[in-house]
């Protein structure tokens, strides 16, 4: 079969077919440093201990992402952040990635090629020297990826949810809020094109003017489009001797809740170490939906303790480890109680992202 000419405009997948897609899709994604990469039945990958991480996450159109907000560069870059981040949670090194991807019949190969360069992009950005090594294309009623990442843990044991202790310390590592603060923001319409066309360098200081407010809702909408969490500072966790970690994909309220459970303690956090994040949000919250500083500051603080997809890293640490950059403390480990997490002394509610009911 003859290749089809890259010049074709405006091809489909159906016009194109499954060979030529893949080879538009394989020109953009990094091999990385794999034993045998894309093209045969299968990969091969390095274990380098005896032991392999893996995780895997679907996105999915709808209920996961929206296109008339994302470019597909960055729906690429979200699947990737967000299915790095459990690798990072576990102190794992990233080894490879494999992407099964379904789409309409009509959907454009140039849309395909800008998931593949996002997925480059990703990985450039989060885990250099990682490659794509394999995957399946097939059709779907809607946009599906299914993202499947494998890790090494190069012979420092791995970080589970299970191994918090009372009088630890609990820090994160990574922003609090700002994801769903820019699914907020997009429900309501602001920062319409923010997605497709954000400055992603634009400035985060808080401020009170129009310009300041206008910046940090274009980075919040890209926190939530495209996120770039530390993700290397899970390995630096792993070899600093923390005591547990996950990432924070659900929120951290809810999350914190499954390793308070898992470690069978709770996870006592001070309000006043996210003040910061609190403030960050108030500026482009107050001025899309109208309200004073008594009840933005109340719609920042459910958004920083229980909005998710940040994929930051909640960690506990022993009380005598020096945290690693850029962890910051936010609470301490105390003796289980009735409730798994208290904010400022008071049982929380553990709200946050569940896929089958929602934003509680």
């Amino acid at each position: 079969m003859p290749a089809i000419a890259d010049s074709s405009a405006n091809m489909t997948v159906a016009a194109a077919g499954e060979r030529e897609t893949l080879r538009r899709l394989l020109r953009h994604l990094p091999k990385g440093d794999t034993l045998l990469g894309p093209g045969d039945d299968a990969a091969i990958i390095a274990a380098p201990d005896g032991r392999v991480v893996i995780s895997t996450d679907t996105m999915i159109e709808g209920p996961d992402f929206r296109l008339e907000w994302s470019t597909p560069e960055q729906l690429g870059s979200k699947a990737v952040a967000s299915n790095l981040a459990d690798i990072a949670a576990m102190g794992a090194r990233p080894t490879g990635m494999v992407v099964a991807l379904a789409v309409p019949r009509d959907t454009p190969v140039d849309f395909v090629e800008g998931l593949a360069r996002g997925f480059a992009i990703g990985l450039e950005g989060l885990a250099p020297g990682v490659g794509v090594v394999g995957g399946d294309l097939a059709t779907s009623p809607v946009v599906t990826i299914a993202v499947t990442v494998f890790g090494s843990m190069d012979g420092v044991p791995a970080v589970t949810r299970a191994g918090a202790r009372p009088g630890e310390v609990v820090a994160v590592a990574g922003d609090m809020g700002r994801a769903a603060a820019g699914l907020r923001l997009l429900f309501a319409g602001a920062g319409a094109g923010a997605g497709a066309g954000a400055d992603a360098d634009a400035d985060v200081d808080a401020g009170t003017d129009a310009g300041d407010s206008a910046a940090l809702t274009t980075k919040l909408i890209q926190a939530q489009l495209a996120p770039e969490p530390p993700l290397a500072a899970g390995v630096a966790a792993a070899r600093a001797g923390a005591s547990a970690m996950m990432d924070l994909s659900d929120g951290p309220l809810l999350d914190a809740t499954r390793l308070a459970i898992a470690s069978e303690v709770t996870i006592a956090i001070d309000s006043a170490t996210v003040a910061g994040d609190i403030a960050t949000l108030l500026p482009p919250l107050r001025s899309a939906f109208g309200l004073d500083t008594d009840a933005a500051k109340d719609l920042a603080s459910r958004l920083v303790l229980g909005g998710g997809e940040d994929h930051s890293l909640l960690a506990t640490f022993p009380a005598d480890v020096e945290l690693p950059a850029p962890f910051r403390a936010i609470g301490r480990v105390v003796e289980q109680q009735d409730a798994p997490v208290l904010v400022d002394g008071e049982p929380a509610q553990p709200d946050g992202w569940d896929p089958y009911i929602g934003i509680e």
